[in-house]
């Protein structure tokens, strides 16, 4: 029903709009008190390059971050990440990642990027905390913030915005009537627009595609081509799953059943077992493979994606982002 209100197809977001212009309201002044000085905004002292969306939903947002930091890494950078950490609850904050840190404690989306590119990675509300503790912990050059373009208490050097190709910007409203956290005309102010689609953007936008690799299983690491598994139950708890049921089509997966769920789901091991019974394949997304490793079973797979940004932006985004280090 959300996303039939959201898109435009459904006149509901009508009751709704009061609430979204409420929703506007505090969004304009919150920018404005932080843009006039009247709240306060702290300045790490090294660069920090934000990740972030204008619409509530799955962009593909951690895929550019996984890519961002792995290309930078490879220039020969120190690369910290910082996350609020949704889905997470740490005894206290803020925390940095260990081999030891649960999805439980540190969200899903963190310990995926910690995983995939051995970055330091810091959780907190407070983003500005995060970084205070990952400099303390690390020497880092640039820090890159999963998130958190709203977050005006941290200032940024830099701002990426993801959009998602397909569905764009909905309806245009606020939430809850539409999927904007910020006007379109935000994009206006930011440094680069990286839009997630068939790898195609307009203008000055940089085009991204998601490309899938093999199969691997939860349990033991093994890899194979997702088209040789069989008897599959999908299942995806992310922003947007049916992107996912999608791909696992073009691949030629041929599914029994498509299971969704919320974004940022916590798991428990008879839930998801019921779902893969009598023997069934049970495939999911790397996100949510990540909560399941301590009780997966042997029939478990995910499907790994790494973004990819064509060219020319992608060169000229990551000499942007790298000459700050230099100037800094």
């Amino acid at each position: 029903m959300i996303a039939r209100i959201w898109s435009g197809q459904s006149a509901l977001y009508l009751l709704l709009l009061p609430l979204s212009w409420l929703y506007g309201l505090i969004t304009l002044v919150l920018r404005f008190s932080y843009k006039k000085g009247w709240k306060k905004s702290w300045r790490a002292p090294v660069p920090v390059v934000i990740v972030g969306n204008l619409t509530a939903g799955g962009n593909g947002k951690t895929p550019v971050v996984i890519w961002l930091v792995e290309q930078l890494q490879q220039r020969g950078l120190r690369v910290g990440v910082v996350s609020r950490g949704y889905g997470g609850k740490a005894e206290s904050y803020p925390l940095i990642l260990d081999e030891g840190t649960s999805t439980a404690q540190a969200g899903d989306e963190p310990v995926l990027i910690f995983q995939r590119t051995g970055a330091p990675v810091a959780v907190s509300p407070v983003r500005s905390d995060a970084v205070k503790a990952l400099l303390k912990a690390s020497s880092v050059d640039i820090i890159v913030t999963d998130d958190g373009l709203q977050h005006y208490a941290l200032q940024r050097d830099f701002e990426i915005v993801v959009v998602d190709g397909v569905r764009r910007f909905g309806n245009g409203h606020w939430l809850p009537a539409g999927p904007m956290r910020e006007r379109a005309s935000r994009l206006k102010s930011v440094d680069a627009i990286i839009v997630n689609g068939d790898g195609q953007g307009q203008g000055d936008e940089i085009g991204m595609r998601l490309q899938a690799g093999n199969v691997v299983n939860v349990l033991t690491g093994e890899k194979r081509q997702a088209q040789t598994l069989s008897d599959v139950v999908a299942m995806a708890g992310i922003g947007h799953p049916p992107r996912f049921f999608a791909t696992l089509n073009q691949l030629g997966v041929h599914t029994q059943r498509e299971v969704s769920f919320a974004d940022h789901q916590a798991y428990q091991s008879a839930q998801l077992a019921a779902l893969a019974a009598d023997n069934q394949t049970l495939l999911m997304t790397e996100k949510d493979a990540v909560k399941c490793r301590s009780f997966a079973q042997a029939n478990w797979w995910y499907l790994p994606v790494d973004a990819y940004l064509s060219e020319p932006g992608a060169a000229s985004l990551l000499e942007g982002i790298s000459s700050l280090v230099t100037k800094s």
